[in-house]
């Protein structure tokens, strides 16, 4: 299989997770592979239950994107060791290579379509 063009995809999407990561999170100070939220500044006043409420809505949900970028993040740095040690399209359950057509829907996909749902 020629990877070439599935390696020029996941870096592409690797740098559009890390800009959008950046956009609602930091990276941890104390370990550079985790992505952390961070608030949104609204300068509220800690009196106004109400705005500090909002705030606190505003970073959970910040929370669950974050969650979500870095998961797929995490999917997609896979997905390039797995073009690095040859093993890029093998499904990991089956063993078998994964459709082609799976793999440009989803160019980290780790299964075959047999166990898309394992």
């Amino acid at each position: 299989m020629n990877t070439k063009n599935f390696k020029k995809q996941l870096l592409t999407e690797k740098a559009r997770l890390e800009t959008e990561l950046g956009d609602v999170g930091r990276i941890n100070p104390e370990n550079p592979a985790d992505w952390e939220p961070t608030p949104v500044d609204m300068n509220v006043m800690q009196a106004d239950k109400n705005e500090s409420a909002d705030q606190k809505e505003e970073y959970e949900e910040r929370s669950a994107v974050q969650v979500e970028l870095e998961t797929r993040l995490g999917n997609v740095n896979k997905a390039l060791e797995r073009i690095a040690g040859d093993t890029y399209g093998i499904c990991k359950i089956g063993g078998g290579e994964i459709e082609e057509k799976r793999l440009n829907a989803n160019p980290a996909a780790e299964t075959c379509m047999a166990h898309l749902e394992s």
